[in-house]
């Protein structure tokens, strides 16, 4: 029988995190579930919620609230944690301070992402103090942003089990799949990158690379594949894979930029507005299901991710789960102990990285060292609270990559956030 604490529970997610958690009542025998957070109106609304969905579902399962960690960790066998330090006024900060200076603003990518791991990384390592003390075998699930940041913050500091996810590895590889092959027909692919900055680099189906097929030459097999994720076929081809929604702020940094510029508002305050839309359905009595509406704030597939990667681990089923994990040999290129975003077997012991074809891929080894050297600068920087190394990371980052210009939007954004950066004084 298993206790689950999910810090950050006043989060409008945790519906969609409870609906995995139901879809597995028989093969996860939950006893306990504590849902923590410092925000105890979120927390009242969402946890009533959460006891409604669970007495719906007949779950025989005793619901807490908590305020403290403590409560949460003592004895669980896996933390989810969900965090956003600050708020989304803190994520709207990190997207509208950095238009001032033509920089991208955006909650992950950029200087607006380097701030929210600069405010993210010690809570997280102040987590797993607690865990060490109170759960010391649990496993720690992390899907709060930057999540391979986090990820690579948490390995490298502590001796926690931990695996770091991602929702967006899900929908990213069903697409194209979809389109070469049908709706729900079944292909192997090849996923390579970080967080936030990933690629597709084989489609395998019917003992064919289809990807690479399409790559050589095929132009009716890359045209499906452009109409699904919109990059155009010239950039499919010279990259040498399929790239991420979120590769456009790196492709495509001018237009990205020029469509944050023009936005009547920034994805935090429509975020904003959502969730209080949420909350006032979630406190509806009778309301015992996730709502539809849930859709609409970018939790989809969450569930899936992080429930069916606990199950992999309580059942030792080793499926395969796209993870933010150590390296270890996966990607050729990269470094053992570099965490990165690509397929793993994962059962009782955790991420068994699975190796990765990368064919050509001198862009993608490129942007790929670009950026893990900013992360590794950006965690000694959430950690030491340095300005040597917050400035260096900052450089590493081609999308900030001014010295002047990231030095003035690196202070204005420190005083804005100066509440939650006590490490920088």
């Amino acid at each position: 029988m298993l206790k689950l604490a999910i810090i950050g529970a006043g989060s409008t997610y945790t519906p969609e995190l409870m609906e995995g958690i139901i879809n597995r009542k028989e093969v996860m025998p939950v006893k306990e579930l504590v849902l923590m957070d410092i925000d105890r109106r979120k927390l009242d609304i969402v946890g009533s919620l959460t006891k409604r969905m669970v007495e719906h579902a007949g779950l025989s399962c005793k619901v807490v609230l908590a305020e403290d960690y403590d409560t949460a960790l003592e004895n669980a066998d896996f933390v989810f944690v969900q965090i956003r330090v600050g708020k989304l006024p803190a994520r709207i900060l990190d997207e509208k301070i950095p238009l001032k200076y033509n920089l991208i603003g955006q909650e992950t990518t950029g200087i607006g992402g380097f701030f929210k791991a600069l405010r993210t990384v010690p809570v997280l390592l102040d987590i797993t103090k607690r865990m060490s003390q109170l759960c010391p075998n649990a496993w720690l699930l992390n899907f709060s942003n930057p999540s391979g940041i986090c990820a690579q913050a948490i390995l490298d500091h502590t001796k926690i089990k931990t695996i770091g996810l991602c929702n967006a590895p899900i929908g990213i590889m069903a697409n194209p799949v979809n389109a070469l092959l049908g709706e729900g027909a079944t292909a192997e692919l090849d996923y390579v990158g970080l967080n936030h900055l990933s690629f597709l680099t084989s489609i395998r189906a019917n003992g064919k690379d289809l990807l690479q097929e399409a790559i050589n030459g095929n132009d009716d097999l890359l045209e499906k594949l452009d109409m699904i994720m919109g990059f155009g076929k010239d950039v499919i081809r010279k990259v040498g894979g399929v790239p991420s929604y979120y590769m456009h702020y790196f492709i495509h940094p001018r237009a990205s930029l020029k469509k944050l510029h023009d936005a009547t508002e920034t994805r935090g305050e429509e975020c904003m507005r959502i969730e209080e839309e949420l909350l006032a359905l979630y406190s509806d009595a009778s309301l015992f299901v996730k709502p539809e509406q849930l859709s609409q704030r970018g939790g989809a597939m969450y569930s899936e991710a992080a429930c069916a990667l606990a199950e992999s681990i309580y059942t030792d089923n080793n499926k395969i789960h796209v993870v933010n994990a150590y390296n270890n040999g996966a990607i050729p290129f990269m470094a053992d102990r570099d965490v990165v975003e690509t397929r793993a077997t994962v059962g009782k012991n955790g991420a068994k990285m699975l190796p990765a074809t990368v064919h050509g891929g001198e862009y993608i080894q490129g942007i790929m060292h670009s950026i893990k050297a900013y992360e590794y600068l950006t965690v000694k920087a959430a950690i030491n609270g340095s300005r040597t190394d917050a400035i260096s990371a900052l450089l590493a980052n081609p999308l900030i990559a001014d010295y002047d210009t990231a030095v003035a939007c690196f202070n204005e954004m420190l005083e804005a956030h100066r509440d939650y950066l006590p490490q920088f004084g």
